[in-house]
């Protein structure tokens, strides 16, 4: 009995009938090696019963399949395994024969010297579907283009380090190649969908590809050497969790440094338990039928129309308006202007000495009488 002190572990609810699988690690390599299997090893000699497998196939591949169907034959008679097309019905079959003795079989619409290589004991398929991953059909399309990239540079990078052939096609991404090569390509695939460049795992494989040339390094961990990519699009609750954080982390530092950090945040607002003012209530145009709605919506336009239009003919009235004329003088009023002039000068204080002298003679003459 175990110790009642012991405690068990917590295992995930999910996750509790999951085993561990030691061969599903990257340090094991004997499991991925793959033995040829020939005639003499069938022992049991002809198969059983006849099995058969068919698929469709759309109109434009028919002119193709036509051209190298008798290539097909030849390819598959080697294996024991025959073929028909059917171009009525647009499909093509395979069965197993009595020459058959490998029973493994593939059908998938790719060029025949590339399909040909699946028949060999160390190139394997697998199919990804992409199609149900992305909803939105015009991120769909793009994210799908990435992974073809540029001119094909992206896919060329990824059967180069992964010694894999790479079909886009549709809604799915078929992938032939090693055993071992198949986990990266397909974690690549379902990365881009997921809104991941692929040109981040690219950079990993090269990486892993130069460590793996060094002896010394084979049984350490490389997680040192490989990048670690920061999510830029972060959701608003992440974006503040790194403000605070970043926050606190200066506000640490100014304390250990002997600064005070003050009261730099927003004030937080006094709490009152009143309610806040009423604001002013609406007109009853909630009230009010489409039709009055219209026509009340008519007229202010109506109203706003004929103040602008009444705006611009005062404007263009201001141009006729008539400037103000000076009334022409007067005979008389011009002859007094003259001898204002005239005995404003020299001549008019000559005038008035004569003036004061007469003046004063007559006085003078009036007090001797």
């Amino acid at each position: 009995m175990a110790d009642e002190g012991e405690e068990t572990p917590v295992v995930n609810k999910n996750k509790r009938h999951r085993k561990e699988k030691p061969w599903d690690t990257d340090d094991i390599d004997h499991v991925w090696k793959i033995d040829t299997f020939a005639a003499a090893d069938n022992k049991g000699g002809t198969l059983l019963e006849e099995s058969s497998f068919a698929t469709l196939f759309p109109k434009y591949r028919e002119k193709y399949l036509r051209e190298v169907w008798g290539a097909v034959t030849k390819s598959l008679e080697t294996h024991g395994i025959g073929c028909t097309l059917d171009l009525i019905h647009g499909s093509m079959a395979v069965q197993t024969t009595r020459k058959t003795f490998d029973p493994y079989l593939l059908a998938r619409g790719v060029a025949l010297s590339q399909a040909v290589k699946i028949l060999n004991d160390d190139v394997a398929c697998d199919i990804i579907k992409i199609g149900n991953l992305v909803r939105n059909k015009e991120r769909f399309v793009k994210r799908r283009q990435r992974i073809v990239g540029p001119g094909g540079s992206t896919l060329k990078a990824i059967e180069l380090l992964t010694q894999c052939y790479v079909l886009v096609q549709g809604n799915t991404v078929s992938v032939m190649g090693p055993y071992k090569s198949l986990k990266e390509v397909r974690r690549i695939i379902l990365d881009c969908m997921k809104n991941i460049h692929p040109i981040y795992r690219i950079k990993e494989l090269m990486i892993k590809r130069e460590l793996a040339k060094d002896p010394k390094l084979a049984t350490e961990s490389w997680d040192r050497f490989l990048p670690k990519f920061r999510k830029r699009h972060l959701k608003t609750s992440e974006k503040t969790e790194r403000k605070n954080e970043s926050q606190q982390a200066k506000d640490d530092a100014r304390r250990a440094a002997g600064i005070d950090t003050g009261d730099q945040g927003p004030k937080k607002k006094v709490y009152t338990p009143f309610p806040p003012q009423q604001q002013p209530r609406k007109s009853g145009e909630y009230f009010l039928k489409p039709r009055e709605k219209e026509a009340k919506e008519a007229q202010q336009r109506k109203d706003k129309q004929s103040a602008v239009t009444a705006e611009r003919q005062a404007k263009r009235a201001e141009a006729f308006v008539a400037p103000v004329e000076r009334a022409e003088p007067t005979v008389e009023e011009k002859l007094k202007k003259k001898r204002k002039v005239r005995d404003t000068g020299a001549e008019g204080e000559e005038k008035r000495e004569k003036k004061k002298k007469k003046k004063q003679k007559a006085e003078n003459e009036d007090e001797s009488s």
